[in-house]
């Protein structure tokens, strides 16, 4: 009976560590940016894209820094193109801040 008690808990959700703040957040809060197979690096929407992915927090101001310092480029180990930079920036935080401002959660 006991198994059936702990199997029945909330689990927790994964968490992820934004690469520009440091900071740990819930895994569905932050935006997923990935290398694709081709070496490009694209916002990840779904957050299931196959390739070496990193996390940033809806923050301007971090989304800024990640891409000013190159820890993006460091964190998916590719150079990220201006294109793809001006993606992201319009890209990365969109959704979140929408939900957010929705009152979603």
């Amino acid at each position: 009976m006991a198994k059936n008690i702990a199997l029945k808990q909330r689990r927790m959700p994964p968490q992820r560590t934004c690469i520009s703040c440091r900071g740990t957040f819930d895994k569905r809060l932050l935006e997923r940016v990935v290398r694709t197979l081709d070496g490009e690096a694209a916002p990840d929407p779904s957050g299931k894209a196959s390739g070496r992915g990193a996390y940033i927090c809806s923050n301007p101001d971090c989304r800024e820094k990640a891409i000013r310092s190159k820890r993006l480029e460091k964190a998916l180990k590719c150079q990220v193109s201006a294109e793809a930079m001006a993606l992201i920036k319009d890209r990365v935080g969109t959704s979140k801040e929408d939900a957010a401002a929705s009152g979603a959660t």
